[in-house]
């Protein structure tokens, strides 16, 4: 006779990485940084005593990020990777019966969190373009409503959420509801209207942000989140932690990052080139794609979806499919560019229909 589970989780899909590429082809399905690991990075994780359990608080770290942001050491939380702490907010924040709302399609572990925790998923369709219908989602808030998440970038899309918008938005927010701004990709946004986490938690007590070092730091294999946020709440967060998740090579390899970051973001500032040319070369080649502001593209083909992704296969390039609804792209090494968009323009000219939806959606 089989082991008693819950229904809901041994139902749940687990969580589907991006699909790995052979050596002939780009692997563009994760949104990794495609550049080598920092030299000084490398030499902090050779320091590690791997015989000695980790500071469980990340105390050093967490001072330091302190320091960054101008908030206390209790204001900051770090865990193995940020989607880590979006688990702990769920758990301290919602449970059987409370509704969490998000925006739909955005990040694919959001539902899954959301039912381990034992919540209801209030997805909330994105406007055409790929961005948040905040005003649909504000309706959506009921008092059963604990926990909101706003992504900017919002992955997959790419799109953002200007300041304006998230002032408008909360506006129209209970205090007594979480909002967690998750900006796992802001390192990669340019335009200057868009909101920026840091800034508006001076105007939102009931806001916590997001951030990574995976993405723009080069550090997704050793896994280091962290967030910003009233203490009581990050204290909830900490006590639904792991104890010891966070290892001590992650720790020395975030400092080591925060040392070396003006390297680092040079190298954000080559891919924010590299995406720029993929963005022109992808409307010139007649691709209607939201404007992307994180470190990937979104193809939004609808019900051509398959067929867009075994062309871009076909042609070496390996991108996040969401079955009927589009194609993620991360933007990859130099060479990866010319290949994508030669791929790009041969799917304009094989499928029509997926281009017309994407002009559409």
């Amino acid at each position: 006779m089989p082991v008693n589970l819950r229904p809901e989780i041994a139902a749940l899909p687990p969580y589907r990485q991006g699909r790995a590429a052979d050596a002939s082809a780009f692997k563009l399905s994760s949104n990794e940084n495609p550049g080598p690991t920092h030299p000084a990075i490398l030499a902090a994780i050779g320091e590690s005593n791997l015989n000695r359990y980790p500071d469980a608080a990340a105390t050093v770290l967490r001072a330091r990020l302190a320091e960054r942001t101008g908030v206390s050491i209790d204001e900051v939380h770090a865990a193995s990777g940020s989607v880590s702490i979006l688990a702990q907010l769920f758990q301290a924040a919602a449970g059987p019966g409370d509704e969490i709302v998000y925006a739909w399609r955005s990040f694919e572990a959001y539902p899954l969190l959301a039912i381990v925790a034992g919540a209801t998923s209030v997805q909330v369709p994105n406007l055409p373009g790929g961005h948040h219908d905040l005003d649909a989602m504000a309706a959506a808030i009921t008092d059963r409503t604990r926990v909101v998440i706003v992504c900017s970038p919002n992955n997959p899309t790419s799109t953002i959420v200007t300041t304006a918008q998230f002032t408008a938005f909360m506006a129209k927010v209970p205090p007594t509801v979480l909002v967690i701004l998750d900006e796992a990709y802001l390192e990669f946004v340019t335009d200057p209207h868009a909101v920026s986490g840091l800034v508006e938690l001076q105007n939102h007590p009931n806001l916590v942000v997001l951030r990574t070092f995976s993405k723009a730091f080069g550090l997704a294999g050793l896994r280091v989140g962290w967030a910003v946020g009233a203490s009581y709440i990050l204290d909830a967060a900490r006590s639904a932690m792991i104890p010891l998740s966070l290892t001590e090579p992650a720790q020395r390899a975030a400092l080591a990052a925060l040392d070396v970051e003006a390297d680092l973001l040079s190298g954000v500032d080559e891919l924010v080139e590299r995406r720029t040319r993929v963005f022109e070369g992808l409307t010139a080649a007649g691709w209607t794609v939201p404007e992307p502001h994180g470190n990937f593209v979104w193809f939004p083909a609808g019900a051509e979806t398959s067929a867009v992704a075994a062309v871009l296969e076909d042609d070496g390039i390996i991108g996040r499919v969401f079955a009927g609804e589009g194609v993620r792209i991360s933007i990859g090494e130099e060479d990866s560019v010319e290949r994508l968009l030669h791929s790009a323009a041969r799917v304009v000219a094989t499928l029509p229909l997926a281009v017309e939806n994407a002009r559409l959606g």
